[in-house]
């Protein structure tokens, strides 16, 4: 999965494309086929069964629409996709919904948290041994990524700062082979399953810091433009029933989380033991109620200030961003973080509840 913050420019410019496009409340009213976009990533995944096995079709003919479920090979061209206007939500990390979408000016509702990082991402060294080793060093990173991110808080946490270090960016795609190939690479940030590939490939090499160090900071989401969830929220209660009944087959294991097990592996490129291995290292919200609390949490207001301080002091407010308020976003209990007057991240865990009560 490329969990990448993009130009936030060139976001903007898509996002304003799709707001000149967009059809009138009567064109939004008659909609009953909904896509939903999602790239191959295990917290993302459970989706392609839920298509291939009908739940997801069962859960649509109850609420009277077709939802379909599209997988985008490309990350960030899915994004685009969800701005522009073609796909009517779609599942990427909840930094990428602020540097994106909200920075590119479309208002957003997070309806559905699938999961967190729990060490699928992590600092890998050949030298090494702990964070505060890493001042002065050099480290490969895919810039402006959740990696970025991750490293952000590692050293905060250690007492230092992205100044302390240098840092170097590399595409997901080219990071093992040179991490493994380079000696002179001795340090490099990213996410499974290339790590494990890292660390086995390169003598010497372990781990140093992972996500389970900052528990629910890297989240997994669905969104969707929130002009659409006002209009056709039985869309979001069907595809968030399919999601929970998908996931209650995976959390049962045995017998009934065989066929989901059998179906992701290959999806995700692994087999069974490499499957168990992305799963332990990833918190499902495999309740409702779970999620539900998760996104009412005190501690969650605090999870997106981290964020978004982080995306400002990196530029990707834009260059019209004078301030880390710029952007607003709204918590489940109706305050606002930053600007009232440019609400564009909208936390809504209501479909989620339901779910917990049973009401789907």
């Amino acid at each position: 999965m490329k969990r990448i913050a993009r130009c936030v420019a060139a976001a903007m410019a898509v996002g304003l494309a799709w707001a000149a496009g967009a059809g009138g409340p009567a064109e939004a009213a008659a909609k009953k086929t909904f896509k939903i976009g999602y790239n191959v990533y295990i917290g993302f995944m459970p989706l392609s069964w839920m298509q291939s096995s009908g739940v997801m079709k069962k859960w649509s003919e109850k609420y009277g629409v077709d939802v379909q479920l599209v997988q985008i090979n490309d990350y960030v061209a899915g994004i685009n996709q969800f701005i522009a206007g073609d796909l009517d939500a779609v599942g990427l990390t909840n930094m990428d919904q602020l540097v994106m979408p909200a920075a590119g000016g479309v208002d957003s509702s997070l309806f559905l948290i699938t999961d967190y990082s729990n060490g699928n991402d992590a600092i890998v060294s050949k030298t090494a041994k702990s964070v505060k080793e890493l001042r002065g060093e050099e480290l490969h990173l895919l810039q402006f990524s959740v990696s970025h991110y991750l490293l952000n808080r590692a050293l905060a946490l250690n007492g230092m700062k992205l100044s302390d270090v240098k840092t170097t960016n590399i595409s997901d795609a080219e990071i093992t082979a040179a991490f493994v190939t380079q000696p002179a690479m001795k340090h490099a940030v990213a996410w499974k399953p290339m790590v494990p590939d890292m660390v086995k490939g390169a003598k010497g090499s372990e781990i140093i810091f992972d996500s389970s160090k900052i528990p629910g900071e890297i989240m997994d989401i669905f969104i969707a433009k929130t002009e659409t969830l006002k209009d056709h929220p039985e869309f979001a209660k069907a595809f968030v029933g399919a999601w929970y009944e998908t996931l209650g087959k995976l959390k049962a294991g045995g017998a009934e989380a065989e066929p989901v097990r059998t179906a992701l592996a290959p999806a995700l490129g692994t087999d069974d033991a490499g499957l168990t291995s992305q799963i332990d290292t990833t918190h499902f919200f495999f309740g409702a109620q779970e999620a539900a609390d998760f996104l009412t949490a005190p501690k969650t207001k605090e999870i997106w200030d981290y964020v978004r301080t982080f995306c400002f002091e990196q530029g990707l407010y834009g260059q019209g961003a004078d301030s880390v308020d710029a952007i607003g976003i709204q918590h489940p209990d109706g305050s606002v973080m930053g600007s009232q007057k440019s609400v564009k991240i909208r936390i809504d865990p209501s479909f989620t509840k339901l779910a917990a009560e049973g009401k789907l």
